[in-house]
């Protein structure tokens, strides 16, 4: 017999972007949303759509458990999980401060496991739920400069490909997203991010630079640009995985997520970084 469909869905990092479109799509198909950020005056107009608003800081045990602990106050158990929150760490390896790697993985990978085995609980009580970890398509290739952001991403993959299998036979299905180029504002966070946390000189200056401006590019101007796709794109693929009997284990999401994981498949690591190097400059060659 398949599973019910979740009526109650907590969404993480709702204050833009994927996360804000997803609460927004779920509530106007009747789902029960609770919609979350670090802030909660930043959803406050979720609540004005039917959202029912939390303060949830993925870095913060108290923060994580309070939330969690609503909504099974208020309906037994989470019914599905969608773990969104994150964002982009840029910069050389070498220089990347351990503070900002550390913070990446407490918000791209910690977070989103703790959330897990805080629902799984109230989950495997009612022998069903739906958890959906939101990954990326550089789960499956990497980009120079950005180490840390697809570590987080890879990590994310390994973790739900082995908690499949562990939840599974409780009625519970985790599912992994891969949106491709979103339109939001990934692009300034993640240059921003270059740009507070690498020195403005040094042996990576211009590499940190071209990292920068490619990531700009991609995003916001470039031919690939054209192939992404805006969050709502992604928010109709979270609730397909939510609500289909039988859900994919990856859902990728956009023509350039498609075309960039095909592309790395095809490749060997020899070629890729040769095909790298006509995008990005090698540091110590300048």
């Amino acid at each position: 017999m398949a599973a019910p469909v979740p009526t109650s869905v907590l969404v993480t990092g709702c204050s833009s972007g994927i996360g804000r479109a997803t609460a927004e799509r779920l509530v106007a198909r009747g789902f029960v949303v609770y919609a979350t950020a670090r802030r909660v005056e930043a959803i406050a107009d979720l609540e004005a759509r039917g959202c029912r608003v939390l303060a949830l800081d993925v870095t913060e045990e108290a923060s994580m458990e309070a939330a969690v602990g609503t909504v099974v106050d208020e309906q037994g158990a989470v019914g599905a999980l969608v773990n969104n929150a994150g964002y982009s760490q840029s910069g050389a390896v070498e220089e990347v401060p351990m503070a900002d790697v550390r913070r990446q993985f407490e918000t791209n990978v910690f977070g989103l496991v703790r959330m897990c085995q805080l629902v799984l609980p109230g989950m495997r009580a009612q022998r069903h739920g739906r958890i959906v970890n939101v990954s990326s398509m550089g789960a499956n290739f990497t980009f120079p400069g950005g180490g840390f952001y697809h570590a987080t991403k890879y990590a994310v993959e390994a973790i739900s490909d082995a908690l499949r299998f562990e939840v599974g036979g409780f009625g519970i299905g985790v599912v992994i997203v891969q949106p491709g180029i979103i339109r939001t504002g990934f692009a300034d966070a993640a240059t921003d991010a270059i740009h507070s946390a690498t020195p403005a000189e040094g042996p990576y200056a211009a590499f940190n630079a071209a990292v920068a401006g490619s990531t700009q590019s991609v995003y916001e101007r470039g031919p690939l640009a054209r192939l992404g796709g805006a969050p709502e794109a992604v928010a109709r693929t979270i609730e397909r995985a939510i609500t289909a009997r039988s859900p994919k284990i990856r859902y990728r999401v956009t023509p350039s997520a498609r075309l960039l994981v095909g592309q790395r498949a095809l490749m060997t690591d020899g070629m890729w970084d040769r095909m790298l190097a006509t995008q990005f400059p090698r540091p110590g060659d300048e």
